[in-house]
Protein backbone atom coordinates (compact mmCIF):
# COMPACT_ATOMS: atom_id res chain seq x y z
CA UNK A 1 0.00 0.00 0.00
CA UNK A 2 2.72 2.47 0.88
CA UNK A 3 4.40 1.80 -2.66
CA UNK A 4 0.91 2.46 -4.01
CA UNK A 5 0.84 6.09 -2.38
CA UNK A 6 4.12 6.66 -3.07
CA UNK A 7 3.69 6.03 -6.83
CA UNK A 8 0.14 8.00 -6.84
CA UNK A 9 1.32 10.60 -5.46
CA UNK A 10 4.30 11.10 -7.77
CA UNK A 11 2.12 10.32 -10.79
CA UNK A 12 0.30 13.28 -9.71
CA UNK A 13 3.56 15.28 -9.00
CA UNK A 14 4.57 14.51 -12.52
CA UNK A 15 1.30 15.14 -14.51
CA UNK A 16 1.02 18.90 -12.38
CA UNK A 17 4.46 19.22 -13.25
CA UNK A 18 4.17 19.01 -17.20
CA UNK A 19 1.51 21.35 -17.30
CA UNK A 20 3.90 24.07 -16.34
CA UNK A 21 5.99 24.80 -19.52
CA UNK A 22 7.94 28.15 -19.04
CA UNK A 23 11.28 27.91 -18.80
CA UNK A 24 12.80 28.98 -15.53
CA UNK A 25 15.18 31.75 -15.07
CA UNK A 26 16.89 33.41 -12.57
CA UNK A 27 14.31 35.10 -9.70
CA UNK A 28 11.99 32.36 -10.92
CA UNK A 29 10.05 30.43 -8.17
CA UNK A 30 10.16 26.34 -8.55
CA UNK A 31 6.89 24.30 -8.25
CA UNK A 32 7.47 21.37 -5.90
CA UNK A 33 8.32 17.98 -7.88
CA UNK A 34 9.21 14.58 -6.65
CA UNK A 35 10.68 11.90 -8.52
CA UNK A 36 12.35 8.24 -7.37
CA UNK A 37 16.09 8.46 -6.68
CA UNK A 38 18.49 5.44 -7.01
CA UNK A 39 17.07 3.92 -3.85
CA UNK A 40 13.78 3.43 -5.41
CA UNK A 41 12.60 6.33 -2.70
CA UNK A 42 10.67 9.56 -3.54
CA UNK A 43 12.82 12.46 -3.01
CA UNK A 44 10.88 15.58 -2.79
CA UNK A 45 11.84 19.24 -3.47
CA UNK A 46 9.18 20.64 -0.86
CA UNK A 47 11.04 18.56 1.85
CA UNK A 48 14.53 20.40 1.13
CA UNK A 49 13.16 23.98 0.87
CA UNK A 50 13.90 26.66 3.07
CA UNK A 51 17.06 24.31 4.74
CA UNK A 52 19.78 24.94 2.31
CA UNK A 53 20.19 25.74 -1.18
CA UNK A 54 20.01 22.84 -3.40
CA UNK A 55 21.46 22.34 -6.39
CA UNK A 56 19.61 20.65 -9.31
CA UNK A 57 22.14 19.58 -12.25
CA UNK A 58 20.53 17.58 -15.49
CA UNK A 59 23.19 15.37 -17.25
CA UNK A 60 22.40 13.22 -20.52
CA UNK A 61 23.68 10.18 -18.76
CA UNK A 62 24.88 7.73 -16.72
CA UNK A 63 28.27 6.04 -16.98
CA UNK A 64 29.56 8.09 -19.92
CA UNK A 65 32.32 10.49 -19.60
CA UNK A 66 31.10 13.51 -18.94
CA UNK A 67 28.59 12.60 -16.88
CA UNK A 68 30.86 11.22 -14.70
CA UNK A 69 33.09 13.68 -14.31
CA UNK A 70 30.85 16.27 -13.55
CA UNK A 71 29.20 13.32 -10.86
CA UNK A 72 32.95 12.71 -9.15
CA UNK A 73 33.44 16.07 -8.87
CA UNK A 74 30.03 16.74 -6.88
CA UNK A 75 31.17 14.51 -4.57
CA UNK A 76 34.45 15.46 -4.10
CA UNK A 77 34.10 18.79 -3.06
CA UNK A 78 30.92 17.65 -1.15
CA UNK A 79 32.57 19.51 2.26
CA UNK A 80 32.86 22.35 0.19
CA UNK A 81 29.35 22.50 -1.06
CA UNK A 82 28.23 21.54 2.77
CA UNK A 83 30.56 24.59 4.02
CA UNK A 84 28.47 26.73 1.21
CA UNK A 85 24.87 25.03 2.61
CA UNK A 86 24.14 23.33 -0.46
CA UNK A 87 22.60 19.96 -0.98
CA UNK A 88 23.52 18.46 -4.70
CA UNK A 89 20.74 16.41 -6.72
CA UNK A 90 21.27 15.13 -10.56
CA UNK A 91 18.73 14.33 -12.40
CA UNK A 92 18.68 12.18 -15.70
CA UNK A 93 16.27 10.05 -18.01
CA UNK A 94 18.38 6.74 -16.98
CA UNK A 95 16.09 4.10 -15.07
CA UNK A 96 16.49 3.71 -11.00
CA UNK A 97 18.40 0.50 -11.33
CA UNK A 98 20.93 2.00 -13.82
CA UNK A 99 21.01 5.37 -11.07
CA UNK A 100 22.04 2.74 -8.40
CA UNK A 101 24.32 0.93 -10.20
CA UNK A 102 26.21 4.44 -11.07
CA UNK A 103 26.19 5.62 -7.77
CA UNK A 104 27.84 2.22 -6.74
CA UNK A 105 30.15 2.28 -9.21
CA UNK A 106 31.61 6.36 -8.54
CA UNK A 107 30.63 5.96 -4.68
CA UNK A 108 28.57 8.95 -5.07
CA UNK A 109 27.41 10.76 -1.65
CA UNK A 110 24.08 12.90 -3.30
CA UNK A 111 20.84 11.45 -4.71
CA UNK A 112 20.26 10.58 -8.20
CA UNK A 113 16.40 11.13 -9.57
CA UNK A 114 15.05 9.49 -12.51
CA UNK A 115 13.05 11.33 -14.66
CA UNK A 116 12.06 8.87 -17.26
CA UNK A 117 9.11 10.38 -19.05
CA UNK A 118 11.20 14.39 -18.78
CA UNK A 119 8.47 15.90 -16.36
CA UNK A 120 11.34 17.54 -14.17
CA UNK A 121 12.99 18.84 -17.05
CA UNK A 122 9.50 20.45 -18.57
CA UNK A 123 9.42 21.92 -15.14
CA UNK A 124 12.81 23.96 -15.37
CA UNK A 125 12.92 23.76 -19.38
CA UNK A 126 15.87 21.78 -20.06
CA UNK A 127 15.53 20.08 -23.73
CA UNK A 128 15.41 16.38 -23.72
CA UNK A 129 15.71 14.08 -27.03
CA UNK A 130 15.56 10.39 -27.54
CA UNK A 131 16.95 7.83 -24.99
CA UNK A 132 19.15 4.75 -25.57
CA UNK A 133 20.94 2.25 -23.53
CA UNK A 134 25.01 1.62 -23.09
CA UNK A 135 26.56 -1.33 -21.40
CA UNK A 136 29.24 -1.13 -18.79
CA UNK A 137 30.89 -3.49 -16.27
CA UNK A 138 30.38 -2.41 -12.51
CA UNK A 139 31.73 -4.41 -9.60
CA UNK A 140 32.67 -6.99 -12.80
CA UNK A 141 29.51 -7.72 -13.88
CA UNK A 142 28.93 -6.52 -17.74
CA UNK A 143 25.11 -4.20 -17.01
CA UNK A 144 22.72 -2.00 -19.78
CA UNK A 145 21.82 1.22 -18.55
CA UNK A 146 18.68 2.51 -19.84
CA UNK A 147 17.44 5.53 -20.35
CA UNK A 148 13.67 6.66 -21.57
CA UNK A 149 15.12 9.98 -22.42
CA UNK A 150 18.03 12.17 -22.54
CA UNK A 151 18.54 15.29 -21.28
CA UNK A 152 20.46 18.60 -21.68
CA UNK A 153 23.57 19.41 -19.61
CA UNK A 154 22.23 22.35 -17.44
CA UNK A 155 22.64 23.38 -13.82
CA UNK A 156 20.17 25.34 -11.45
CA UNK A 157 20.59 26.59 -8.35
CA UNK A 158 17.35 27.01 -5.86
CA UNK A 159 18.05 29.04 -3.03
CA UNK A 160 16.44 28.98 0.34
CA UNK A 161 13.47 30.93 -0.29
CA UNK A 162 12.11 28.39 -3.54
CA UNK A 163 13.23 30.79 -6.22
CA UNK A 164 16.31 30.14 -8.72
CA UNK A 165 19.30 31.84 -7.93
CA UNK A 166 21.43 30.70 -10.79
CA UNK A 167 21.32 29.10 -14.46
CA UNK A 168 23.52 27.35 -16.67
CA UNK A 169 22.65 25.99 -20.04
CA UNK A 170 25.74 25.72 -21.32
CA UNK A 171 27.54 23.66 -18.43
CA UNK A 172 31.00 22.02 -18.79
CA UNK A 173 31.12 19.39 -17.08
CA UNK A 174 34.43 19.30 -15.64
CA UNK A 175 34.42 23.04 -14.12
CA UNK A 176 30.25 22.88 -13.25
CA UNK A 177 31.12 22.27 -9.52
CA UNK A 178 33.82 25.21 -8.95
CA UNK A 179 30.90 27.39 -11.11
CA UNK A 180 28.57 26.36 -8.30
CA UNK A 181 30.53 27.18 -5.43
CA UNK A 182 31.87 30.22 -6.76
CA UNK A 183 28.03 31.35 -7.12
CA UNK A 184 26.96 30.31 -3.55
CA UNK A 185 30.01 32.35 -2.49
CA UNK A 186 28.95 35.08 -4.20
CA UNK A 187 25.16 34.94 -3.25
CA UNK A 188 25.97 33.90 1.01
Amino acid sequence: MKKFLQLLTLSAMSLSASLSSAALEVGSEVANFAANDDTGEIWTVAEHLGKKNIVVYFYPAAMTGGCTAQACAYRDYSTNLDKADAIVVGVSGDSVKGLSLFKEAHNLNFPLLSDPNGSIAAIFGVPTRAGGSLEREVNGDMHTFFRNLTTSRWTFIIGKDGKIIYKNEEVNAREDTATVLAVLEKNK
